[in-house]
Protein backbone atom coordinates (compact mmCIF):
# COMPACT_ATOMS: atom_id res chain seq x y z
CA UNK A 1 0.00 0.00 0.00
CA UNK A 2 1.66 3.60 -0.96
CA UNK A 3 2.00 6.18 1.86
CA UNK A 4 0.28 9.16 0.94
CA UNK A 5 3.01 11.93 0.80
CA UNK A 6 2.35 15.53 2.02
CA UNK A 7 4.68 18.66 1.64
CA UNK A 8 5.35 21.37 4.19
CA UNK A 9 6.23 24.23 2.79
CA UNK A 10 8.49 27.42 4.41
CA UNK A 11 9.67 29.80 2.01
CA UNK A 12 11.95 32.16 3.71
CA UNK A 13 14.31 35.09 2.99
CA UNK A 14 14.73 36.28 6.93
CA UNK A 15 16.37 34.34 10.20
CA UNK A 16 13.67 31.95 11.05
CA UNK A 17 14.96 28.76 13.07
CA UNK A 18 12.44 28.89 15.79
CA UNK A 19 10.00 28.56 12.84
CA UNK A 20 11.71 25.41 11.41
CA UNK A 21 11.52 23.42 14.55
CA UNK A 22 7.57 24.47 14.95
CA UNK A 23 6.96 23.38 11.40
CA UNK A 24 8.94 19.84 12.16
CA UNK A 25 7.08 19.55 14.76
CA UNK A 26 3.80 20.13 12.56
CA UNK A 27 4.84 17.76 9.97
CA UNK A 28 5.24 15.00 13.08
CA UNK A 29 1.70 15.28 13.89
CA UNK A 30 0.74 14.92 10.40
CA UNK A 31 2.54 11.97 10.52
CA UNK A 32 1.15 10.65 13.84
CA UNK A 33 -1.90 11.68 13.40
CA UNK A 34 -3.18 10.68 9.61
CA UNK A 35 0.11 7.97 9.00
CA UNK A 36 1.13 10.17 5.92
CA UNK A 37 4.88 10.74 5.17
CA UNK A 38 5.49 14.75 5.47
CA UNK A 39 8.25 16.26 4.24
CA UNK A 40 8.84 19.66 5.32
CA UNK A 41 10.25 21.69 2.26
CA UNK A 42 12.58 25.02 3.30
CA UNK A 43 13.63 27.04 -0.14
CA UNK A 44 15.81 29.25 1.67
CA UNK A 45 16.88 32.92 0.34
CA UNK A 46 18.65 34.00 3.01
CA UNK A 47 22.70 34.81 3.11
CA UNK A 48 24.97 32.02 3.95
CA UNK A 49 24.96 32.89 7.60
CA UNK A 50 21.64 32.78 8.14
CA UNK A 51 21.46 29.56 5.77
CA UNK A 52 24.30 27.92 8.24
CA UNK A 53 21.56 28.74 11.19
CA UNK A 54 19.07 27.47 9.49
CA UNK A 55 21.03 23.88 8.45
CA UNK A 56 21.82 23.71 12.29
CA UNK A 57 18.16 24.14 13.28
CA UNK A 58 17.03 21.09 10.86
CA UNK A 59 20.37 19.19 12.26
CA UNK A 60 19.22 19.18 15.75
CA UNK A 61 15.50 18.10 14.65
CA UNK A 62 14.37 15.12 16.34
CA UNK A 63 14.97 11.92 14.20
CA UNK A 64 12.33 10.74 11.57
CA UNK A 65 12.37 13.92 10.69
CA UNK A 66 12.11 14.30 6.87
CA UNK A 67 13.29 17.68 5.50
CA UNK A 68 14.27 18.85 2.14
CA UNK A 69 16.49 22.48 2.81
CA UNK A 70 17.40 24.12 -0.65
CA UNK A 71 19.87 27.30 -0.77
CA UNK A 72 18.74 29.65 -4.49
CA UNK A 73 21.90 27.56 -6.34
CA UNK A 74 20.20 23.60 -5.37
CA UNK A 75 17.13 25.27 -6.84
CA UNK A 76 18.18 26.79 -9.78
CA UNK A 77 19.73 23.59 -10.37
CA UNK A 78 16.79 21.70 -10.08
CA UNK A 79 14.47 24.38 -12.08
CA UNK A 80 17.43 23.71 -15.15
CA UNK A 81 16.45 20.00 -15.46
CA UNK A 82 13.06 20.53 -15.16
CA UNK A 83 12.58 23.04 -17.44
CA UNK A 84 15.18 21.22 -19.87
CA UNK A 85 13.29 17.87 -19.58
CA UNK A 86 9.95 19.94 -20.24
CA UNK A 87 11.35 21.19 -23.61
CA UNK A 88 8.77 24.13 -23.68
CA UNK A 89 9.37 27.08 -25.09
CA UNK A 90 11.33 30.27 -23.93
CA UNK A 91 13.65 28.52 -21.65
CA UNK A 92 15.05 31.08 -20.08
CA UNK A 93 12.09 33.50 -19.34
CA UNK A 94 10.60 30.13 -17.66
CA UNK A 95 13.64 29.77 -15.25
CA UNK A 96 13.48 33.48 -14.87
CA UNK A 97 9.90 33.72 -14.00
CA UNK A 98 10.71 30.63 -11.64
CA UNK A 99 13.59 32.09 -10.41
CA UNK A 100 13.45 35.73 -11.00
CA UNK A 101 16.26 38.07 -9.31
CA UNK A 102 14.18 40.39 -6.97
CA UNK A 103 11.53 38.99 -3.98
CA UNK A 104 8.46 37.38 -6.08
CA UNK A 105 6.01 35.21 -3.41
CA UNK A 106 4.49 33.79 -6.38
CA UNK A 107 7.33 32.37 -7.67
CA UNK A 108 8.43 30.48 -4.69
CA UNK A 109 5.80 29.41 -4.00
CA UNK A 110 5.26 27.55 -7.65
CA UNK A 111 8.47 26.30 -7.35
CA UNK A 112 7.40 24.62 -3.89
CA UNK A 113 4.52 23.04 -6.72
CA UNK A 114 7.09 21.38 -8.65
CA UNK A 115 9.70 20.35 -5.90
CA UNK A 116 6.80 18.72 -4.57
CA UNK A 117 6.00 16.80 -7.19
CA UNK A 118 9.41 15.96 -7.90
CA UNK A 119 9.02 14.42 -4.40
CA UNK A 120 5.61 12.53 -5.28
CA UNK A 121 3.47 14.56 -2.76
CA UNK A 122 0.19 14.70 -3.20
CA UNK A 123 -1.07 18.06 -1.16
CA UNK A 124 0.85 20.96 -0.66
CA UNK A 125 0.71 22.81 2.79
CA UNK A 126 2.41 26.54 2.89
CA UNK A 127 3.28 28.19 5.67
CA UNK A 128 5.07 31.93 6.27
CA UNK A 129 8.70 32.14 7.89
CA UNK A 130 7.08 35.26 10.63
CA UNK A 131 4.42 32.98 11.64
CA UNK A 132 3.72 30.92 15.18
CA UNK A 133 1.05 28.51 15.97
CA UNK A 134 -1.71 29.08 19.03
CA UNK A 135 -1.53 27.16 21.74
CA UNK A 136 -4.66 25.47 23.74
CA UNK A 137 -4.61 23.66 26.87
CA UNK A 138 -0.70 23.70 26.72
CA UNK A 139 -0.36 21.93 22.87
CA UNK A 140 0.21 23.40 19.87
CA UNK A 141 -2.91 24.23 17.02
CA UNK A 142 -1.59 22.77 13.65
CA UNK A 143 -3.89 23.53 10.47
CA UNK A 144 -2.87 20.36 8.96
CA UNK A 145 -5.09 18.97 11.39
CA UNK A 146 -7.85 19.93 9.32
CA UNK A 147 -6.05 20.26 5.94
CA UNK A 148 -5.48 16.40 5.45
CA UNK A 149 -8.74 15.61 7.09
CA UNK A 150 -10.05 16.62 4.08
CA UNK A 151 -7.72 17.64 1.36
CA UNK A 152 -8.56 14.97 -1.79
CA UNK A 153 -11.73 13.56 -0.72
CA UNK A 154 -15.34 14.22 -2.36
CA UNK A 155 -17.22 16.82 -0.78
CA UNK A 156 -19.69 14.66 -0.11
CA UNK A 157 -17.39 12.50 2.10
CA UNK A 158 -15.29 15.32 3.35
CA UNK A 159 -19.14 16.99 4.72
CA UNK A 160 -19.07 13.99 7.90
CA UNK A 161 -15.96 15.48 9.06
CA UNK A 162 -16.58 19.51 8.90
CA UNK A 163 -18.86 21.12 11.66
CA UNK A 164 -20.82 22.88 9.38
CA UNK A 165 -21.74 22.18 5.33
CA UNK A 166 -22.23 25.31 3.07
CA UNK A 167 -21.90 23.49 -0.05
CA UNK A 168 -24.21 23.25 -2.56
CA UNK A 169 -25.33 19.13 -2.90
CA UNK A 170 -24.53 19.58 -6.90
CA UNK A 171 -20.90 20.15 -5.52
CA UNK A 172 -20.70 17.02 -3.61
CA UNK A 173 -19.05 15.00 -6.14
CA UNK A 174 -15.65 17.04 -7.12
CA UNK A 175 -12.93 17.07 -4.66
CA UNK A 176 -12.01 19.35 -1.81
CA UNK A 177 -8.70 21.28 -3.50
CA UNK A 178 -7.93 23.71 -0.69
CA UNK A 179 -8.28 24.03 3.04
CA UNK A 180 -7.49 26.82 5.28
CA UNK A 181 -7.64 29.45 7.54
CA UNK A 182 -6.36 32.79 8.33
CA UNK A 183 -4.16 34.68 11.36
CA UNK A 184 -4.44 36.53 14.26
CA UNK A 185 -1.90 38.83 15.36
CA UNK A 186 -0.15 42.12 13.54
CA UNK A 187 -1.57 42.80 9.80
CA UNK A 188 -0.55 41.15 7.03
CA UNK A 189 0.21 43.81 5.13
CA UNK A 190 3.16 45.97 7.64
CA UNK A 191 0.76 49.70 7.64
CA UNK A 192 -0.17 50.08 11.27
CA UNK A 193 2.12 53.08 11.56
CA UNK A 194 0.43 54.92 8.66
CA UNK A 195 -3.21 53.80 10.26
CA UNK A 196 -1.68 55.48 13.67
CA UNK A 197 -0.44 58.49 11.52
CA UNK A 198 -3.61 59.49 9.75
CA UNK A 199 -6.58 57.43 9.72
CA UNK A 200 -7.93 59.56 6.26
CA UNK A 201 -4.65 59.07 4.43
CA UNK A 202 -4.61 55.17 5.50
CA UNK A 203 -8.00 54.92 4.11
CA UNK A 204 -6.90 56.91 0.94
CA UNK A 205 -4.42 54.41 0.22
CA UNK A 206 -6.00 51.17 1.27
CA UNK A 207 -9.22 51.82 -1.46
CA UNK A 208 -6.71 51.48 -3.79
CA UNK A 209 -6.83 47.75 -4.62
CA UNK A 210 -10.64 48.62 -5.01
CA UNK A 211 -11.63 48.34 -8.25
CA UNK A 212 -12.06 51.67 -9.86
CA UNK A 213 -16.15 53.18 -9.46
CA UNK A 214 -16.61 51.11 -6.29
CA UNK A 215 -18.84 53.36 -4.00
CA UNK A 216 -17.72 55.04 -0.96
CA UNK A 217 -19.23 52.55 1.24
CA UNK A 218 -18.33 49.28 -0.27
CA UNK A 219 -14.80 51.30 -0.04
CA UNK A 220 -14.63 51.97 3.58
CA UNK A 221 -15.98 48.96 4.20
CA UNK A 222 -13.51 46.83 2.59
CA UNK A 223 -11.12 49.08 4.41
CA UNK A 224 -11.76 48.52 7.63
CA UNK A 225 -11.77 44.44 7.47
CA UNK A 226 -8.40 44.40 4.61
CA UNK A 227 -5.20 42.95 6.10
CA UNK A 228 -6.71 42.32 9.41
CA UNK A 229 -7.45 38.81 8.98
CA UNK A 230 -9.46 36.86 12.08
CA UNK A 231 -8.43 40.08 14.60
CA UNK A 232 -8.53 37.88 17.90
CA UNK A 233 -10.41 35.29 17.02
CA UNK A 234 -8.39 33.11 19.40
CA UNK A 235 -8.60 29.13 19.42
CA UNK A 236 -11.18 27.94 21.41
CA UNK A 237 -12.60 24.71 19.87
CA UNK A 238 -12.32 23.19 16.10
CA UNK A 239 -14.86 24.55 13.76
CA UNK A 240 -14.83 23.90 10.32
CA UNK A 241 -17.06 24.77 6.98
CA UNK A 242 -17.37 22.99 3.85
CA UNK A 243 -18.11 25.60 1.38
CA UNK A 244 -16.77 27.69 -1.65
CA UNK A 245 -14.67 29.51 0.65
CA UNK A 246 -14.54 33.41 0.44
CA UNK A 247 -11.02 34.32 -0.68
CA UNK A 248 -10.91 37.05 1.91
CA UNK A 249 -11.15 34.40 5.36
CA UNK A 250 -7.87 33.09 4.35
CA UNK A 251 -4.03 33.66 3.88
CA UNK A 252 -0.98 32.12 2.22
CA UNK A 253 0.70 31.69 5.30
CA UNK A 254 -2.26 29.22 6.29
CA UNK A 255 -3.27 27.32 2.92
CA UNK A 256 -3.32 23.75 1.31
CA UNK A 257 -3.70 22.62 -1.71
CA UNK A 258 -4.69 19.62 -3.65
CA UNK A 259 -4.19 18.41 -7.47
CA UNK A 260 -5.06 22.60 -7.91
CA UNK A 261 -1.48 23.52 -7.77
CA UNK A 262 -0.25 21.34 -10.12
CA UNK A 263 -2.88 22.71 -12.74
CA UNK A 264 -2.54 26.42 -12.44
CA UNK A 265 1.06 28.35 -11.32
CA UNK A 266 0.46 31.36 -9.50
CA UNK A 267 1.53 35.19 -11.00
CA UNK A 268 5.39 34.98 -10.63
CA UNK A 269 5.33 38.79 -10.90
CA UNK A 270 8.34 39.97 -8.49
CA UNK A 271 8.00 42.99 -5.29
CA UNK A 272 4.71 42.67 -5.12
CA UNK A 273 2.55 41.97 -2.21
CA UNK A 274 -0.20 39.42 -2.41
CA UNK A 275 0.97 37.86 -6.06
CA UNK A 276 0.52 34.21 -4.86
CA UNK A 277 -3.38 34.64 -3.44
CA UNK A 278 -4.56 33.66 -7.39
CA UNK A 279 -5.78 30.03 -6.38
CA UNK A 280 -7.31 31.41 -3.04
CA UNK A 281 -9.36 33.32 -5.63
CA UNK A 282 -9.59 30.69 -8.49
CA UNK A 283 -10.72 27.85 -6.36
CA UNK A 284 -14.02 29.31 -5.56
CA UNK A 285 -14.76 30.74 -8.63
CA UNK A 286 -14.81 27.72 -10.55
CA UNK A 287 -16.80 26.34 -7.75
CA UNK A 288 -14.31 23.86 -6.37
CA UNK A 289 -15.05 22.79 -2.84
CA UNK A 290 -13.10 23.82 -0.15
CA UNK A 291 -12.61 23.68 3.80
CA UNK A 292 -12.51 26.70 5.67
CA UNK A 293 -11.58 26.29 9.69
CA UNK A 294 -10.34 28.55 12.56
CA UNK A 295 -6.80 27.30 13.38
CA UNK A 296 -5.79 30.56 12.53
CA UNK A 297 -1.87 31.20 12.89
CA UNK A 298 -0.67 33.98 14.62
CA UNK A 299 1.06 36.72 12.10
CA UNK A 300 4.47 38.65 13.47
CA UNK A 301 6.41 41.36 12.22
CA UNK A 302 9.66 40.77 12.45
CA UNK A 303 12.40 43.60 13.13
CA UNK A 304 13.72 43.50 9.86
CA UNK A 305 10.51 45.12 8.20
CA UNK A 306 10.56 47.86 10.62
CA UNK A 307 14.01 49.13 9.83
CA UNK A 308 14.57 52.39 7.36
CA UNK A 309 16.38 50.05 5.15
CA UNK A 310 13.29 47.96 4.30
CA UNK A 311 10.38 51.01 4.23
CA UNK A 312 11.01 51.94 0.46
CA UNK A 313 11.29 48.00 -0.94
CA UNK A 314 8.64 47.25 1.07
CA UNK A 315 6.28 50.04 0.19
CA UNK A 316 7.46 49.39 -3.75
CA UNK A 317 6.18 45.57 -3.28
CA UNK A 318 2.65 47.72 -1.51
CA UNK A 319 3.01 49.60 -4.66
CA UNK A 320 2.82 47.25 -7.36
CA UNK A 321 0.38 45.11 -5.60
CA UNK A 322 -1.91 48.06 -5.85
CA UNK A 323 -1.09 48.54 -9.63
CA UNK A 324 -1.59 44.67 -9.82
CA UNK A 325 -5.31 45.11 -9.04
CA UNK A 326 -6.38 46.88 -12.69
CA UNK A 327 -5.70 43.49 -13.90
CA UNK A 328 -6.68 40.91 -11.26
CA UNK A 329 -9.93 42.43 -10.42
CA UNK A 330 -11.16 42.09 -14.45
CA UNK A 331 -9.83 38.33 -14.19
CA UNK A 332 -11.16 37.82 -11.18
CA UNK A 333 -14.63 39.21 -12.73
CA UNK A 334 -14.42 36.75 -15.61
CA UNK A 335 -13.34 33.87 -13.96
CA UNK A 336 -16.10 33.95 -11.41
CA UNK A 337 -18.39 34.18 -14.90
CA UNK A 338 -16.87 31.13 -16.35
CA UNK A 339 -17.52 29.52 -12.91
CA UNK A 340 -17.65 25.27 -14.19
CA UNK A 341 -16.96 25.87 -17.48
CA UNK A 342 -13.10 26.76 -16.09
CA UNK A 343 -13.36 23.08 -15.67
CA UNK A 344 -12.93 19.76 -17.57
CA UNK A 345 -15.50 16.27 -17.25
CA UNK A 346 -12.98 15.14 -14.30
CA UNK A 347 -13.16 18.64 -12.30
CA UNK A 348 -9.69 19.94 -13.81
CA UNK A 349 -9.11 23.52 -14.17
CA UNK A 350 -8.16 24.30 -17.95
CA UNK A 351 -4.92 25.81 -18.19
CA UNK A 352 -6.22 27.43 -21.74
CA UNK A 353 -9.12 28.88 -20.62
CA UNK A 354 -7.47 30.49 -17.26
CA UNK A 355 -4.33 31.62 -20.19
CA UNK A 356 -6.77 33.26 -22.54
CA UNK A 357 -8.40 35.17 -19.58
CA UNK A 358 -5.04 35.85 -18.35
CA UNK A 359 -4.04 37.30 -21.72
CA UNK A 360 -6.95 39.18 -22.89
CA UNK A 361 -6.18 41.55 -19.56
CA UNK A 362 -2.85 42.96 -20.77
CA UNK A 363 -4.92 44.99 -23.18
CA UNK A 364 -6.53 47.26 -20.70
CA UNK A 365 -6.22 50.78 -20.89
CA UNK A 366 -3.34 51.93 -17.93
CA UNK A 367 -5.32 55.15 -17.10
CA UNK A 368 -6.45 53.89 -13.73
CA UNK A 369 -3.07 52.75 -12.75
CA UNK A 370 -2.20 56.45 -13.57
CA UNK A 371 -4.53 57.88 -11.00
CA UNK A 372 -3.77 54.93 -8.43
CA UNK A 373 0.07 56.32 -8.92
CA UNK A 374 -1.21 60.02 -8.65
CA UNK A 375 -3.54 59.01 -5.19
CA UNK A 376 -0.34 57.56 -3.58
CA UNK A 377 1.54 60.43 -4.43
CA UNK A 378 -0.25 63.11 -2.96
CA UNK A 379 -1.10 61.48 -0.10
CA UNK A 380 2.62 60.06 0.95
CA UNK A 381 3.48 63.39 0.42
CA UNK A 382 0.68 64.50 2.90
CA UNK A 383 2.36 62.07 5.38
CA UNK A 384 5.37 63.58 5.03
CA UNK A 385 8.90 61.76 6.50
CA UNK A 386 9.96 58.89 5.00
CA UNK A 387 6.84 58.69 2.93
CA UNK A 388 7.13 61.55 1.40
CA UNK A 389 10.88 60.61 0.68
CA UNK A 390 9.20 57.28 -0.95
CA UNK A 391 6.54 59.80 -3.30
CA UNK A 392 10.01 61.20 -4.51
CA UNK A 393 11.27 58.09 -5.35
CA UNK A 394 8.32 56.76 -6.74
CA UNK A 395 8.29 59.89 -9.47
CA UNK A 396 11.27 58.40 -10.68
CA UNK A 397 10.20 54.83 -11.84
CA UNK A 398 6.37 55.34 -12.37
CA UNK A 399 5.99 54.85 -16.29
CA UNK A 400 8.73 51.48 -15.50
CA UNK A 401 6.31 50.18 -13.46
CA UNK A 402 3.04 51.01 -15.19
CA UNK A 403 4.98 48.84 -18.23
CA UNK A 404 6.17 46.09 -15.65
CA UNK A 405 2.61 45.73 -14.37
CA UNK A 406 1.17 45.03 -17.80
CA UNK A 407 4.16 42.65 -18.76
CA UNK A 408 3.35 40.48 -15.41
CA UNK A 409 0.56 39.03 -16.58
CA UNK A 410 1.73 38.17 -19.96
CA UNK A 411 4.19 36.19 -18.88
CA UNK A 412 1.67 35.08 -16.37
CA UNK A 413 0.18 33.68 -19.49
CA UNK A 414 3.10 32.03 -20.94
CA UNK A 415 3.81 29.92 -17.26
CA UNK A 416 0.56 29.06 -16.83
CA UNK A 417 0.74 27.75 -20.76
CA UNK A 418 4.00 25.81 -20.00
CA UNK A 419 3.24 24.46 -16.26
CA UNK A 420 1.77 21.30 -16.97
CA UNK A 421 5.06 20.37 -18.81
CA UNK A 422 6.75 21.78 -16.12
CA UNK A 423 5.03 19.57 -13.70
CA UNK A 424 5.28 16.56 -15.60
CA UNK A 425 9.22 17.09 -16.09
CA UNK A 426 9.49 17.61 -12.55
CA UNK A 427 7.79 14.44 -11.44
CA UNK A 428 10.52 12.46 -13.94
CA UNK A 429 13.65 14.39 -12.89
CA UNK A 430 12.66 13.72 -8.99
CA UNK A 431 15.12 15.76 -6.69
Amino acid sequence: MTVRKACLVLPTHRECAATITAVAAEAAYATERFGVETVVLILDSTDPDTFARHAAAVTALPPGSTVVHLDEDAQRRFLRRVISRAATPKPELLLDLMLPGAVSYGACTNRAFLIAAALGCESVHRRDSDIEFQVHDGEPVFPIHHELASLGKPAGEAAAGVTRVELDPAHAGKPVVSVGASYIGAMSVDIDEMRQLDPEAYHDVVSLWAAEGTPEQELRELVAESFLGSGDDAFRADESTLCLVDPMRVDMGNISYYRVHEEIPLPPMTETIGSDYFLIHLVPDSRLPGVLHNRHVINKHTPDRKSDAAFHPYQLRFTKFFLSMLYLHPIYQRLGEEGERLLDERHRLRPGLVAAIVRESTTLDRAPNVRRLDQLDRTYRRLGGRYAEYADRLATVRDRLLAEAAQDMADYAVLIEAWSALVGAARAVGL
